[in-house]
């Protein structure tokens, strides 16, 4: 697992999404080409980052000695950042709008995951182009429900035997019908939301455990798995019939960047700020806006701060909060160069 661009890719994707939100929400360019194909770029990374989840947390499942293992593992990686950046917006609106019930009803709502039932905060970002406090954390439930449903998964396909390539295409085949087919055949305002729920996003987790299991042969053979993906995408992007093939050719990217030969480019050498910048991005564009900052000194000053103010507060979110949360033996210390005594390496 030593040898993989892995790190580099889940801030590459962070990144995409960063900046398509920081278009979108300051209003920049609202509803035209570049907003538009930023947002087809920002949901491509959002789709290659269930991809790495798939693989390297399938990986994490098979190297944990128990349930309990593997559960504390996700739950160190997971949890005390994402807590920290729902509770730091709520003590600022209780501060300003001395509106406890609307605080606390944010708490509920957002510690538990179920964004959508209180995606707002009083005395925040009224009047903005969007109002939710943090946008980017829908995708955070769909990964939670897909940890919780791994092991079950895994299992059910250890039981299918040599018939395992079979569970993973149902699995497939299953996510897309309904993220592509829900919206078609259910007439509900709900239902393109509802599509891009699991199990509508289990084509690429499905995907990202099958590049787990061929981890050695993609390895071995990067720049035939990336042509392929290639492919795979661009047609994805040319035809509507071919979107379903997107999750593989996404994994064939994926292994494609990972694996070929060159520099390793440890992109988490001073801190793995992926996580950071992702769950962090949303909140700090929110508060600039609001603030006049873009109003003030323009686009261009204005996203140049950004970049700053994101990447120092991923930088001490790591430092103060994820950092100390993990286990001393977690690949994400040491990739950012914090346990060099450490012989073993985990996956995620």
């Amino acid at each position: 697992m030593q040898t993989n661009r892995f790190d580099l890719l889940r801030l590459m994707f962070a990144l995409v999404v960063c900046v398509f939100h920081a278009v979108a929400l300051t209003a920049f360019h609202p509803l035209g080409p570049l907003e538009t194909v930023l947002g087809q770029g920002a949901e491509i990374a959002i789709q290659g980052f269930f991809i790495t989840s798939g693989a390297l947390v399938s990986g994490s499942l098979d190297r944990a000695n128990t349930l309990t293992d593997y559960a504390d593992k996700r739950v160190r990686r997971l949890y005390p950042a994402y807590a920290t950046v729902i509770l730091i917006p709520a003590i600022i609106s209780l501060a300003l709008s001395r509106d406890l019930s609307g605080v606390l009803a944010y708490l509920g709502a957002n510690l538990t995951f179920l964004n959508f039932l209180a995606p707002n905060l009083p005395g925040l970002f009224e009047g903005q182009r969007f109002t939710e406090v943090n946008g980017a954390l829908w995708t955070l439930k769909i990964e939670v429900m897909f940890y919780l449903a791994l092991p079950l998964i895994a299992f059910a396909l250890r039981r299918m035997g040599r018939f395992w390539w079979l569970g993973i295409a149902l699995l497939y085949v299953g996510g897309e019908a309904w993220r592509l087919g829900l919206p078609h055949f259910w007439d509900a305002a709900v239902a393109p939301t509802i599509a891009r729920q699991l199990p509508g996003q289990m084509a690429f987790f499905a995907t990202g455990i099958a590049l787990w299991r061929l981890w050695s042969v993609a390895k071995a053979r990067p720049l035939a798995y990336g042509a392929a993906g290639l492919v795979l995408v661009a047609l994805s992007l040319v035809h509507p019939v071919f979107v379903p093939a997107r999750a593989a050719g996404i994994a064939g990217l994926i292994a494609c960047v990972a694996f070929m030969p060159g520099p390793m480019l440890n992109a988490a050498r001073f801190g793995d700020v992926s996580y950071g910048v992702y769950i962090t991005h949303y909140p700090i564009v929110q508060s600039l806006v609001m603030l006049g900052l873009f109003a003030a000194a323009g686009p261009i000053a204005g996203f140049a701060l950004t970049g700053f103010i994101v990447f120092a507060a991923s930088l001490l979110l790591w430092h103060s909060v994820e950092k100390p949360a993990l286990r001393p033996t977690s690949h994400y210390r040491q990739a950012a160069g914090t346990e060099h005594a450490v012989k073993r390496q985990e996956t995620a």
